[in-house]
């Protein structure tokens, strides 16, 4: 019987590395070996780095953590590492990672923009696995790769839009997202500037979920992504007083307009490979619909399906697009670690770990 695959987490100390190493207690394919942080937290054990930072997590108390730039203490303790560092960490480091041999599995914004890095949603482009070798190839990686995950946002609002999108063909996108606190990190917002308030600003936002989608749904060609052709995106994107879960309100024009039984029926029938290959983290239904007129909410819906799901609500006519309707899905879990992890294990099952 194959024995677990080792990993480390970087960036472990974080408010997304800390649900990692939490997520992969218990694991079936997975187990944490490997922990590295700031210089701050470096020659500590997990427990008092996060002790020091007022967080207790509970689990991994004995590991010590490591400096990032250990690498070659990396490589010997894992087969591959997930990357829960801020931008700049990620763009200085995760390069390295993957040099030395290290598969990358990514939560950062460094690398979306390479033309030879997946932006991986495992329901909605596994194929995209497939330039894995060419990155390899054009890099000189023996056996490291990246591949990252979106904008944490995104997955709100692509997920149901996906299936319309290859059913219909989608031409204009309006979406308005309403974020939740934990999507800013620790130490995040100030609590003066979002109490009794919404941010109608955040940075490097609007940009990134008018142009990610666009390589998602986009396709391999010569080696490079190039992204999908006659979709317009308009982004607005607001901070809100939520703990958790991004909210979207979403209108959509389409090539050719389908009716609201023929969207409810895609929606309720839509699978992935995720759910196909039995994955370990894969909800069985990834877009719930609720037909309450005030659903969804953050408070009641972004735990469904373990905050793996999307949960639609309010689908209806629109007098401008053809259709609206509201997504909400969990940022900190299918946004970040959870969906890290559903990425990590479509990899292994891909034999590409």
């Amino acid at each position: 019987m194959r024995t677990k695959l080792r990993v480390g987490v970087l960036g472990a100390t974080g408010m997304v590395g800390q649900h990692y190493v939490r997520l992969l207690q218990n694991h079936p394919w997975f187990e944490v070996s490997y922990l590295a942080a700031s210089r701050e937290s470096a020659g500590k054990s997990y427990a008092e780095a996060l002790a020091e930072k007022g967080c207790s997590s509970g689990v991994m108390l004995t590991l010590p953590v490591h400096r990032i730039d250990e690498i070659a203490a990396a490589s010997s303790e894992c087969d591959f590492v997930f990357s829960a560092l801020g931008p700049e960490a990620a763009l200085e480091y995760e390069r390295q990672y993957a040099a030395a041999g290290l598969p990358v599995v990514s939560n950062a914004s460094a690398h979306r923009n390479d033309p030879d890095v997946p932006v991986l949603i495992g329901e909605i482009n596994p194929e995209h696995l497939a330039i894995i070798p060419e990155q390899q190839k054009k890099r000189g990686w023996k056996k490291g790769f990246i591949v990252v995950k979106p904008n944490c946002s995104l997955q709100s609002y692509l997920f149901p839009l996906y299936p319309l999108h290859r059913a219909f063909g989608i031409k204009k996108i309006l979406v308005t997202t309403m974020q939740a606190l934990s999507g800013a990190g620790y130490p995040g917002v100030s609590s003066l500037d979002i109490l009794d308030n919404v941010i109608p600003y955040i940075g490097g936002e609007e940009e990134k979920s008018e142009t990610e989608p666009l390589k998602i749904l986009g396709q391999i060609e010569n080696g490079r992504f190039v992204h999908a052709s006659g979709i317009s995106i308009s982004a607005h994107c607001n901070r809100v007083p939520v703990a958790d879960g991004h909210t979207a309100c979403v209108s959509v024009e389409f090539a050719s307009k389908p009716t609201g039984e023929e969207i409810l029926r895609i929606w309720r029938e839509f699978r992935g490979a995720p759910q196909e290959l039995g994955l370990p983290s894969a909800p069985l239904q990834p877009i719930v619909y609720r037909e309450e007129k005030d659903r969804p909410q953050p408070k009641l819906d972004r735990h469904t399906e373990n905050g793996m799901a999307v949960t639609v609500g309010r689908l209806r006519d629109c007098p401008v697009l053809d259709i609206r309707f509201v997504a909400l899905s969990h940022n900190a879990l299918r946004g970040a670690a959870s969906g890290g992890i559903l990425n990590a294990e479509l990899l292994f099952r891909k034999n590409y770990l």
